[in-house]
């Protein structure tokens, strides 16, 4: 994660150095020092900590537990997320923990989306790609949002979000969501799930999505996503336009590609 110097020397305490007297050299002596200072782990607890206090005080009735306002491995995510700085990753965090509560997060099962699943559009990829990460697929063409159900269709959503990221092997942070728009028509096309899709990681996931890459988009979904790169802001730099051999080659070996990317 990018870290800013001035921000992140600011939570480290005294300056480091005095521009008067800036050189290259001090220059990346004090990168180190201030990745240091950031990545220790008795600051970061201290700072865990801090947060879990403001929680308990301004957030009480917040549920506790996993992925709650006392799970410390989410509180240093989200601070991870936020620069260090408290205050906004307590903001972001009470917004992410009271979604989770009001969606019904922990209540999503195989059996609570069984029908939406049913139809294909969405699943988890049994193997990881070439840079060990879980791969969600989703398959434009079997999407109808004039048919489906908004609500399951978001549901499903995150279920299958929830089950690549419990895959993620030790030491790894990211999936890879790969959008097949073969067969992609006009009766497919649904702008609010899309930004949908990138909100919930921006507010409720973040940094947790690696790459999006969009295979074999036709003619048509050009305009949709003319309009929906700029709602997207930073995460749009995510994405990447690739064909299926792109993806046979560069993300899987002979053995993972998923069985509709095969020949």
């Amino acid at each position: 994660m990018t870290i800013h110097t001035f921000d992140a020397l600011r939570a480290c305490g005294p300056p480091l150095f005095t521009l008067s007297r800036f050189t290259p050299q001090r220059y990346r002596n004090c990168k180190i020092s201030v990745q240091s200072c950031i990545i220790d782990p008795n600051n970061s607890r201290k700072l865990v900590l801090e947060v879990k206090e403001k929680l308990v005080k301004e957030h009480y009735s917040l549920p506790v537990g996993k992925n709650g306002r006392d799970d410390e491995d989410m509180i240093l995510w989200f601070l991870k997320d936020r620069r260090f700085s408290v205050e906004e990753a307590v903001a972001k965090l009470t917004k992410a923990i009271r979604w989770r509560q009001e969606f019904g997060v922990s209540d999503l099962s195989e059996d609570a989306v069984k029908r939406m699943a049913a139809t294909g559009k969405g699943c988890v990829h049994d193997f990881l790609d070439i840079n060990d990460r879980p791969v969600l697929i989703v398959v434009a063409s079997k999407h109808f949002p004039a048919v489906d159900d908004r609500l399951e269709n978001e549901k499903l959503c995150v279920f299958l979000i929830e089950k690549a990221l419990s895959k993620l092997p030790t030491g790894k942070e990211q999936i890879l969501v790969i959008i097949d728009l073969r067969g992609f028509g006009t009766e497919n096309a649904d702008l609010s799930f899309l930004t949908f899709l990138f909100d919930v990681f921006y507010y409720y996931y973040p940094k947790r999505l690696g790459e999006v890459l969009f295979v074999e988009a036709p003619f048509v979904f050009k305009p949709i996503w003319q309009v929906a790169k700029p709602l997207l802001k930073s995460y749009a730099s995510l994405v990447k336009f690739c064909n299926v051999e792109t993806v046979r080659k560069e993300y899987f070996t002979e053995e993972t590609i998923p069985v509709n990317f095969r020949d």
